[in-house]
């Protein structure tokens, strides 16, 4: 039964029923970044005692398809495995059953045609709300349908909140970044440090990290052959490239040929092919001397945000959510690579898209000179580097940041029996 409780001074009644949202993204479980932030952002909500999530979790391969409640929040946070990100008749199904206030969804726009496709049926009773990125410019006016089709997009990078204010400026767009959770991500004592150096074998070693999936755009069979020309120049027993990888993604290369190709199968480069916990991701990253991340698009890329919140410097391509990582306009926490070339690249559901490409050359410059600086440098960029995350991209923020978006959301927009602001058409001029 309904509680109702009264107000203080009598006058304005409250009731306990809770805010129901609906979320699609990878499975909020999942290691994957887009599983992370989803989590973070549902935990933050919870921990309020005013929502209620059920969440679809897919882009994982699944065994069981029930509906699980998450330990620590049963009653409140229920999960549903599904192949891809779900099908129309599972959003149909759950508007019936569930009858969500809102649904919040997250990843690359080409995942989600299927559901703006059905926006008039789901916008009339409930908001859409898209946390969105996107890698680079040129504008995307293809995008705009997309982005008319949400009464909210949360854009997680400067570049996308400046892209979705221009290609639809009759969205409301709130600019929101990532956050990583500094009860892992921090500096460890420069003891622990170099008793995690001396136990594998690192001591003497100026170590680079690369942690990404190994795909095409990362660029991870260039970074290999550049690391060769790193070592020829520098020597190959100065230092480590720890790749942080699966070596034989099928989205990518097959890494450890490469290494056996270009000789770098004697201890220069290190794969750690399994997934590891939050705290051993730390060590890594305080192990480290540097990070790098020489992707030709990248929306945000956590790894580097992670390191930086260690205190490790980074080595980046200025394109995407990097550049916003890497310097704040006035300092640097690491170096920056411009771009040596634009290529406008594009596919059926992507017409067009510049790909930031980086040359051999000024990404070896960068890690020769990051290697060539002084131990006490190096520390000074991470400290900055640290303190720029704790401004910018603190975990706390992030939270706060949500509730207060969500709170507004369904403030500003209702659903079901009170929905507000939404027309199911639009006015345009036809000259």
């Amino acid at each position: 039964m309904l509680q109702v409780r009264i107000s203080q001074n009598g006058t304005l009644p409250m009731t306990d029923k809770k805010i129901k949202v609906l979320t699609i993204s990878d499975h909020p479980l999942s290691p994957s970044g887009v599983g992370t932030q989803t989590k973070y952002m549902i935990e933050a909500l919870l921990k309020t005692g005013k929502y209620e999530i059920f969440s679809l979790g897919g882009a994982v391969q699944h065994h069981d398809y029930e509906p699980k409640e998450v330990s620590g929040f049963e009653g409140s946070w229920k999960i549903q495995p599904v192949d891809g990100y779900g099908k129309q008749e599972h959003i149909r199904s759950l508007m019936r059953s569930f009858k969500p206030d809102m649904i919040w969804f997250m990843t690359d726009p080409r995942f989600w045609d299927w559901l703006w496709s059905m926006d008039n049926e789901i916008r009339v009773k409930c908001p859409l709300v898209y946390y969105h990125v996107w890698d680079n410019y040129p504008y995307p006016k293809y995008n705009g349908s997309y982005y008319r089709s949400n009464d909210v997009v949360v854009s997680i990078s400067k570049v996308t909140h400046d892209i979705v204010n221009e290609v639809a400026p009759d969205v409301e767009n709130i600019y929101h970044p990532h956050a990583v959770d500094d009860n892992f991500f921090k500096k460890m004592s420069d003891d622990d440090i170099e008793k995690l150096r001396k136990t594998h074998g690192l001591e003497d070693k100026f170590v680079f990290l690369w942690n990404n999936r190994n795909a095409r755009r990362k660029m991870s069979g260039s970074l290999i052959k550049w690391y060769k020309t790193f070592c020829d120049k520098v020597g190959h027993d100065k230092s480590v490239l720890i790749m942080h990888t699966d070596p034989k993604d099928p989205y990518g290369q097959d890494l450890e040929i490469l290494m056996s190709q270009f000789g770098l199968d004697q201890g220069q480069i290190r794969l750690s092919k399994n997934k590891v916990s939050p705290q051993e991701l730390s060590a890594m990253y305080n192990v480290a001397d540097c990070t790098l991340n020489i992707s030709d698009a990248e929306g945000f890329g956590l790894a580097t945000l992670e390191s930086l919140s260690c205190e490790t410097p980074i080595v980046v391509t200025m394109t995407g959510g990097l550049q916003e990582q890497v310097t704040d306009g006035k300092d640097w926490f690491g170096i920056g690579i411009e771009p040596s070339s634009k290529a406008l690249i594009g596919s059926q559901q992507v017409p067009y898209i510049y790909e930031d490409r980086v040359c051999e050359k000024d990404v070896v410059d960068a890690m020769e000179n990051i290697f060539n600086m002084s131990e006490e440098q190096r520390k000074k960029l991470g400290k900055k580097g640290r303190k720029h995350v704790e401004k910018n991209y603190n975990f706390k923020s992030y939270e706060d940041g949500w509730v207060k978006i969500m709170d507004n959301i369904h403030e500003k927009y209702g659903s079901w029996e009170n929905r507000k602001e939404y027309k199911s058409w639009r006015l345009i001029n036809i000259n």
